[in-house]
Protein backbone atom coordinates (compact mmCIF):
# COMPACT_ATOMS: atom_id res chain seq x y z
CA UNK A 1 0.00 0.00 0.00
CA UNK A 2 1.32 3.46 -0.86
CA UNK A 3 0.89 6.46 1.38
CA UNK A 4 1.10 10.19 0.77
CA UNK A 5 2.03 13.11 2.99
CA UNK A 6 -1.65 14.03 3.29
CA UNK A 7 -2.84 10.63 4.48
CA UNK A 8 -5.29 10.55 7.38
CA UNK A 9 -5.30 7.26 9.29
CA UNK A 10 -7.88 5.92 11.76
CA UNK A 11 -6.63 5.74 15.34
CA UNK A 12 -7.65 3.90 18.49
CA UNK A 13 -6.27 4.38 21.97
CA UNK A 14 -4.80 1.07 23.13
CA UNK A 15 -2.54 1.50 26.15
CA UNK A 16 -0.55 -1.73 26.74
CA UNK A 17 -1.47 -3.56 29.93
CA UNK A 18 2.17 -3.52 31.02
CA UNK A 19 2.04 0.30 31.02
CA UNK A 20 -0.99 0.23 33.32
CA UNK A 21 0.73 -2.30 35.59
CA UNK A 22 3.87 -0.19 35.63
CA UNK A 23 1.87 2.88 36.67
CA UNK A 24 0.35 1.01 39.61
CA UNK A 25 3.71 -0.38 40.68
CA UNK A 26 5.33 3.04 40.58
CA UNK A 27 2.50 4.52 42.62
CA UNK A 28 2.92 1.77 45.20
CA UNK A 29 6.66 2.51 45.49
CA UNK A 30 6.28 6.26 46.01
CA UNK A 31 8.63 7.77 48.57
CA UNK A 32 6.37 10.29 50.26
CA UNK A 33 7.58 13.58 51.63
CA UNK A 34 6.60 14.92 55.03
CA UNK A 35 4.97 18.31 55.47
CA UNK A 36 4.92 21.10 58.02
CA UNK A 37 2.10 20.79 60.57
CA UNK A 38 -0.75 23.21 60.11
CA UNK A 39 -0.03 24.01 56.47
CA UNK A 40 -2.34 23.56 53.51
CA UNK A 41 -2.55 24.24 49.79
CA UNK A 42 -0.75 27.59 50.08
CA UNK A 43 2.58 25.69 50.00
CA UNK A 44 1.56 23.28 47.25
CA UNK A 45 -0.32 19.98 47.18
CA UNK A 46 -0.70 18.55 50.73
CA UNK A 47 0.83 15.10 51.18
CA UNK A 48 -2.26 13.64 52.84
CA UNK A 49 -4.50 14.68 49.97
CA UNK A 50 -2.04 13.44 47.35
CA UNK A 51 -1.73 10.04 49.06
CA UNK A 52 -5.49 9.55 48.91
CA UNK A 53 -5.62 10.60 45.28
CA UNK A 54 -2.71 8.33 44.31
CA UNK A 55 -4.36 5.40 46.11
CA UNK A 56 -7.56 5.96 44.15
CA UNK A 57 -5.61 6.26 40.89
CA UNK A 58 -3.83 2.96 41.57
CA UNK A 59 -6.70 0.87 42.95
CA UNK A 60 -10.08 2.28 41.88
CA UNK A 61 -9.61 4.32 38.74
CA UNK A 62 -10.58 2.27 35.67
CA UNK A 63 -8.43 3.36 32.74
CA UNK A 64 -9.95 0.76 30.44
CA UNK A 65 -13.43 2.21 30.98
CA UNK A 66 -12.18 5.69 30.16
CA UNK A 67 -10.25 4.40 27.17
CA UNK A 68 -13.41 2.76 25.84
CA UNK A 69 -15.32 6.02 26.32
CA UNK A 70 -12.75 7.94 24.29
CA UNK A 71 -12.74 5.27 21.60
CA UNK A 72 -16.47 5.77 21.07
CA UNK A 73 -15.51 8.86 19.08
CA UNK A 74 -13.85 8.68 15.64
CA UNK A 75 -10.14 9.43 15.99
CA UNK A 76 -7.43 9.90 13.41
CA UNK A 77 -3.79 10.83 12.94
CA UNK A 78 -2.03 12.66 10.15
CA UNK A 79 1.41 14.17 9.62
CA UNK A 80 1.68 17.93 9.16
CA UNK A 81 4.99 19.78 8.90
CA UNK A 82 6.78 16.61 10.00
CA UNK A 83 4.73 16.26 13.19
CA UNK A 84 2.15 13.62 14.04
CA UNK A 85 -1.25 15.18 14.79
CA UNK A 86 -3.95 13.21 16.61
CA UNK A 87 -7.54 14.42 16.49
CA UNK A 88 -11.15 13.51 17.11
CA UNK A 89 -13.50 14.25 14.21
CA UNK A 90 -17.22 14.11 14.90
CA UNK A 91 -19.57 15.21 12.13
CA UNK A 92 -23.07 16.44 12.84
CA UNK A 93 -26.02 14.95 10.98
CA UNK A 94 -27.28 18.48 10.35
CA UNK A 95 -26.73 19.74 6.82
CA UNK A 96 -26.27 23.31 8.06
CA UNK A 97 -23.62 22.43 10.66
CA UNK A 98 -20.60 24.71 11.00
CA UNK A 99 -17.11 23.15 11.20
CA UNK A 100 -15.54 24.04 14.54
CA UNK A 101 -11.98 23.44 15.75
CA UNK A 102 -11.69 22.98 19.54
CA UNK A 103 -8.22 23.57 21.03
CA UNK A 104 -7.32 22.44 24.54
CA UNK A 105 -4.76 24.03 26.84
CA UNK A 106 -2.38 22.97 29.59
CA UNK A 107 -2.85 20.88 31.65
CA UNK A 108 -5.73 19.79 29.47
CA UNK A 109 -6.25 17.39 26.60
CA UNK A 110 -8.99 16.28 24.21
CA UNK A 111 -10.72 14.94 27.34
CA UNK A 112 -11.68 18.51 28.19
CA UNK A 113 -14.31 18.60 25.46
CA UNK A 114 -16.14 15.31 25.89
CA UNK A 115 -19.21 16.90 27.49
CA UNK A 116 -19.49 19.41 24.64
CA UNK A 117 -19.54 16.88 21.81
CA UNK A 118 -23.17 15.78 22.07
CA UNK A 119 -24.76 19.22 22.57
CA UNK A 120 -22.68 20.86 19.83
CA UNK A 121 -23.07 18.14 17.18
CA UNK A 122 -26.66 17.12 17.96
CA UNK A 123 -28.52 19.96 19.71
CA UNK A 124 -31.91 18.42 18.97
CA UNK A 125 -31.08 15.36 21.06
CA UNK A 126 -29.92 17.63 23.89
CA UNK A 127 -33.03 19.73 24.26
CA UNK A 128 -32.36 22.68 21.95
CA UNK A 129 -33.59 22.06 18.41
CA UNK A 130 -33.13 25.73 17.49
CA UNK A 131 -29.44 25.82 18.45
CA UNK A 132 -26.75 25.81 15.74
CA UNK A 133 -24.96 22.52 15.11
CA UNK A 134 -21.25 21.93 14.53
CA UNK A 135 -18.89 19.44 12.93
CA UNK A 136 -16.14 19.10 15.55
CA UNK A 137 -12.40 18.69 15.04
CA UNK A 138 -10.62 18.23 18.38
CA UNK A 139 -6.84 17.84 18.01
CA UNK A 140 -4.21 16.99 20.57
CA UNK A 141 -1.89 20.00 20.45
CA UNK A 142 1.46 19.03 18.85
CA UNK A 143 3.70 17.67 21.59
CA UNK A 144 0.71 16.80 23.80
CA UNK A 145 -1.13 13.55 24.39
CA UNK A 146 -1.64 11.20 21.48
CA UNK A 147 -0.01 13.58 19.02
CA UNK A 148 3.18 12.44 20.72
CA UNK A 149 6.36 14.33 21.45
CA UNK A 150 7.65 16.94 19.06
CA UNK A 151 10.81 15.82 17.33
CA UNK A 152 12.43 19.20 16.67
CA UNK A 153 12.61 22.67 18.16
CA UNK A 154 10.60 25.57 16.81
CA UNK A 155 7.03 24.45 17.44
CA UNK A 156 5.76 27.91 18.38
CA UNK A 157 2.11 28.86 18.69
CA UNK A 158 2.24 30.36 15.21
CA UNK A 159 3.58 27.09 13.78
CA UNK A 160 0.87 25.15 15.60
CA UNK A 161 -1.74 27.56 14.23
CA UNK A 162 -0.48 26.98 10.69
CA UNK A 163 -0.59 23.21 11.25
CA UNK A 164 -4.19 23.39 12.48
CA UNK A 165 -5.19 25.54 9.50
CA UNK A 166 -3.66 22.85 7.28
CA UNK A 167 -5.56 20.16 9.20
CA UNK A 168 -8.88 21.90 8.50
CA UNK A 169 -7.96 22.29 4.83
CA UNK A 170 -7.01 18.62 4.68
CA UNK A 171 -10.49 17.79 6.01
CA UNK A 172 -11.99 19.92 3.21
CA UNK A 173 -13.36 22.57 5.56
CA UNK A 174 -13.07 25.87 3.73
CA UNK A 175 -14.90 28.03 6.27
CA UNK A 176 -14.81 27.17 9.96
CA UNK A 177 -14.81 28.50 13.49
CA UNK A 178 -12.23 28.09 16.25
CA UNK A 179 -12.61 27.80 20.01
CA UNK A 180 -9.81 27.57 22.56
CA UNK A 181 -8.87 28.16 26.16
CA UNK A 182 -5.55 28.63 27.97
CA UNK A 183 -2.86 28.09 25.32
CA UNK A 184 -5.77 27.48 22.95
CA UNK A 185 -6.64 31.15 23.53
CA UNK A 186 -3.20 32.03 22.11
CA UNK A 187 -3.35 29.55 19.23
CA UNK A 188 -6.96 30.27 18.22
CA UNK A 189 -6.48 33.95 17.33
CA UNK A 190 -3.25 33.00 15.55
CA UNK A 191 -5.27 30.76 13.23
CA UNK A 192 -7.46 33.75 12.47
CA UNK A 193 -4.31 35.61 11.44
CA UNK A 194 -2.75 32.85 9.32
CA UNK A 195 -6.02 31.83 7.64
CA UNK A 196 -8.24 34.94 7.69
CA UNK A 197 -10.16 33.93 4.57
CA UNK A 198 -11.16 30.64 6.17
CA UNK A 199 -11.86 31.44 9.84
CA UNK A 200 -15.34 32.88 10.37
CA UNK A 201 -14.77 33.60 14.05
CA UNK A 202 -12.69 32.74 17.10
CA UNK A 203 -14.22 32.09 20.53
CA UNK A 204 -11.89 31.98 23.54
CA UNK A 205 -11.93 31.52 27.29
CA UNK A 206 -9.06 32.13 29.70
CA UNK A 207 -7.84 34.88 27.40
CA UNK A 208 -4.76 36.69 28.68
CA UNK A 209 -4.90 40.46 28.29
CA UNK A 210 -2.03 42.79 29.11
CA UNK A 211 -2.48 46.31 30.49
CA UNK A 212 -1.92 49.14 28.05
CA UNK A 213 0.45 51.97 28.82
CA UNK A 214 -2.33 54.50 28.39
CA UNK A 215 -3.04 56.27 31.73
CA UNK A 216 -6.58 56.94 30.55
CA UNK A 217 -7.20 53.19 30.21
CA UNK A 218 -5.94 52.55 33.72
CA UNK A 219 -7.99 55.38 35.18
CA UNK A 220 -11.15 54.05 33.51
CA UNK A 221 -10.92 50.53 34.97
CA UNK A 222 -14.02 49.45 36.84
CA UNK A 223 -13.78 47.96 40.32
CA UNK A 224 -14.25 44.46 38.87
CA UNK A 225 -11.52 45.10 36.29
CA UNK A 226 -9.17 46.39 39.00
CA UNK A 227 -9.79 43.16 40.90
CA UNK A 228 -8.91 41.13 37.79
CA UNK A 229 -5.73 43.10 37.31
CA UNK A 230 -4.84 42.49 40.96
CA UNK A 231 -5.60 38.80 40.44
CA UNK A 232 -3.27 38.69 37.47
CA UNK A 233 -0.49 40.25 39.55
CA UNK A 234 -1.12 37.74 42.36
CA UNK A 235 -0.85 34.96 39.79
CA UNK A 236 2.44 36.32 38.47
CA UNK A 237 3.85 36.82 41.98
CA UNK A 238 2.72 33.63 43.69
CA UNK A 239 1.27 31.08 41.25
CA UNK A 240 3.43 31.10 38.14
CA UNK A 241 6.45 29.05 39.23
CA UNK A 242 5.31 26.14 37.02
CA UNK A 243 5.34 28.44 33.99
CA UNK A 244 8.72 29.94 34.74
CA UNK A 245 10.29 26.51 35.18
CA UNK A 246 8.72 24.99 32.06
CA UNK A 247 9.49 28.14 30.10
CA UNK A 248 13.13 28.33 31.11
CA UNK A 249 14.34 24.80 32.01
CA UNK A 250 11.82 22.34 30.54
CA UNK A 251 14.14 19.35 30.57
CA UNK A 252 14.82 19.67 34.30
CA UNK A 253 11.20 19.37 35.40
CA UNK A 254 10.54 16.78 32.67
CA UNK A 255 12.95 14.31 34.30
CA UNK A 256 10.80 14.30 37.44
CA UNK A 257 7.44 14.21 35.62
CA UNK A 258 8.49 11.40 33.25
CA UNK A 259 9.83 9.17 36.03
CA UNK A 260 7.29 9.64 38.81
CA UNK A 261 3.53 9.43 38.32
CA UNK A 262 3.03 11.11 41.69
CA UNK A 263 5.13 14.04 40.48
CA UNK A 264 2.95 14.26 37.36
CA UNK A 265 -0.17 13.96 39.49
CA UNK A 266 0.88 16.74 41.86
CA UNK A 267 2.09 18.97 39.02
CA UNK A 268 -1.34 18.93 37.36
CA UNK A 269 -3.74 18.56 40.27
CA UNK A 270 -2.31 21.72 41.84
CA UNK A 271 -3.66 23.63 38.84
CA UNK A 272 -7.04 21.93 39.01
CA UNK A 273 -7.19 23.18 42.59
CA UNK A 274 -5.94 26.73 42.00
CA UNK A 275 -7.68 27.46 38.70
CA UNK A 276 -11.15 26.01 39.20
CA UNK A 277 -14.08 27.85 40.76
CA UNK A 278 -12.80 29.30 44.04
CA UNK A 279 -16.01 28.33 45.79
CA UNK A 280 -15.06 24.64 45.44
CA UNK A 281 -12.92 23.23 48.25
CA UNK A 282 -11.17 20.44 46.34
CA UNK A 283 -10.43 19.83 42.65
CA UNK A 284 -12.89 16.94 42.49
CA UNK A 285 -15.62 19.24 43.77
CA UNK A 286 -15.25 21.23 40.55
CA UNK A 287 -14.33 18.47 38.07
CA UNK A 288 -15.37 14.83 37.97
CA UNK A 289 -12.58 12.83 39.61
CA UNK A 290 -12.37 10.14 36.93
CA UNK A 291 -12.36 12.76 34.17
CA UNK A 292 -9.51 14.56 35.93
CA UNK A 293 -7.50 11.35 36.31
CA UNK A 294 -8.16 10.43 32.68
CA UNK A 295 -6.56 13.69 31.66
CA UNK A 296 -3.55 13.10 33.94
CA UNK A 297 -3.26 9.50 32.77
CA UNK A 298 -2.94 10.68 29.17
CA UNK A 299 0.01 12.85 30.15
CA UNK A 300 1.59 9.84 31.88
CA UNK A 301 0.90 7.11 29.34
CA UNK A 302 2.01 9.19 26.34
CA UNK A 303 5.33 10.09 28.03
CA UNK A 304 5.13 13.66 26.74
CA UNK A 305 6.35 15.53 29.85
CA UNK A 306 9.45 16.88 28.11
CA UNK A 307 7.56 17.87 25.01
CA UNK A 308 4.74 19.54 26.93
CA UNK A 309 7.15 21.53 29.09
CA UNK A 310 9.07 22.50 25.96
CA UNK A 311 5.96 24.20 24.56
CA UNK A 312 6.38 26.84 27.26
CA UNK A 313 10.05 27.27 26.37
CA UNK A 314 9.07 27.89 22.75
CA UNK A 315 6.45 30.44 23.83
CA UNK A 316 8.84 32.27 26.16
CA UNK A 317 11.61 32.42 23.55
CA UNK A 318 9.53 33.29 20.49
CA UNK A 319 10.36 36.92 19.77
CA UNK A 320 7.71 37.09 17.04
CA UNK A 321 4.96 36.15 19.48
CA UNK A 322 5.65 39.12 21.75
CA UNK A 323 6.48 41.65 19.03
CA UNK A 324 3.88 44.37 18.32
CA UNK A 325 1.47 43.37 15.59
CA UNK A 326 -1.62 44.83 13.94
CA UNK A 327 -4.97 44.35 15.64
CA UNK A 328 -6.64 41.13 14.56
CA UNK A 329 -9.61 41.43 12.20
CA UNK A 330 -11.32 38.07 12.78
CA UNK A 331 -14.56 38.39 14.79
CA UNK A 332 -13.71 37.27 18.30
CA UNK A 333 -15.91 36.19 21.19
CA UNK A 334 -14.65 36.09 24.77
CA UNK A 335 -16.12 34.20 27.72
CA UNK A 336 -14.83 35.16 31.18
CA UNK A 337 -15.41 32.76 34.07
CA UNK A 338 -15.25 34.04 37.69
CA UNK A 339 -12.00 35.27 39.22
CA UNK A 340 -9.96 32.51 37.56
CA UNK A 341 -9.94 34.61 34.38
CA UNK A 342 -8.21 37.97 34.21
CA UNK A 343 -9.39 39.20 30.80
CA UNK A 344 -10.28 42.90 30.61
CA UNK A 345 -12.27 44.01 27.58
CA UNK A 346 -10.64 47.41 26.98
CA UNK A 347 -7.25 45.66 26.76
CA UNK A 348 -8.56 42.77 24.66
CA UNK A 349 -10.00 45.17 22.11
CA UNK A 350 -6.56 46.60 21.40
CA UNK A 351 -5.41 43.20 20.08
CA UNK A 352 -8.61 41.56 18.84
CA UNK A 353 -11.80 42.40 16.96
CA UNK A 354 -14.13 41.75 19.91
CA UNK A 355 -17.72 41.27 18.76
CA UNK A 356 -19.02 39.23 21.71
CA UNK A 357 -18.18 39.39 25.43
CA UNK A 358 -19.75 37.31 28.21
CA UNK A 359 -19.03 37.15 31.92
CA UNK A 360 -20.08 34.24 34.11
CA UNK A 361 -20.09 33.84 37.87
CA UNK A 362 -19.60 30.10 37.98
CA UNK A 363 -16.84 27.87 36.69
CA UNK A 364 -13.18 28.75 36.36
CA UNK A 365 -10.23 28.16 34.08
CA UNK A 366 -11.62 24.84 32.79
CA UNK A 367 -15.23 25.64 31.82
CA UNK A 368 -15.51 22.70 29.41
CA UNK A 369 -14.95 20.45 32.44
CA UNK A 370 -16.59 22.56 35.15
CA UNK A 371 -19.62 24.19 33.48
CA UNK A 372 -19.93 22.66 30.01
CA UNK A 373 -23.51 23.91 29.66
CA UNK A 374 -22.44 27.54 30.09
CA UNK A 375 -19.54 27.20 27.65
CA UNK A 376 -21.72 25.38 25.11
CA UNK A 377 -24.34 28.09 25.31
CA UNK A 378 -21.80 30.86 24.81
CA UNK A 379 -20.19 29.13 21.83
CA UNK A 380 -23.63 28.75 20.25
CA UNK A 381 -24.53 32.38 20.94
CA UNK A 382 -21.30 33.74 19.47
CA UNK A 383 -21.44 31.76 16.25
CA UNK A 384 -25.15 32.46 15.87
CA UNK A 385 -24.26 36.16 15.54
CA UNK A 386 -21.86 35.65 12.65
CA UNK A 387 -22.75 35.88 9.00
CA UNK A 388 -21.16 32.77 7.51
Amino acid sequence: MTTTANDISPFRIEIPQEAIDDLRERLARTRWTDELPGTGWERGVPTGYLKELATYWASKFDWRAQEALLNEYPQFTTTIDGQNIHFLHIRSARADATPLLLIHGWPGSVVEFLDLIGPLTDPEAHGDADAPAFHLVIPSVPGFGFSGSITEAGWTDARIAAAFAELMARLDYDRYGVQGGDIGAFIGPQIGRVAPDHVIGVHVNALVTFPSRDPADMAALTEAEQQRLAGMKAFQDDMSAYMQLQGSRPNTIAHALADSPVAQLAWIVEKFKEWTDASKELPEDAIDLDRMLTDISIYWFTDTARSVANSYYERFHDAAMWAPKPRGTTPTGVAVFTTADFAIRRFAEKAHNITHWSEFYAGGHFPALEVPDLLTGDIREFFRTLNH
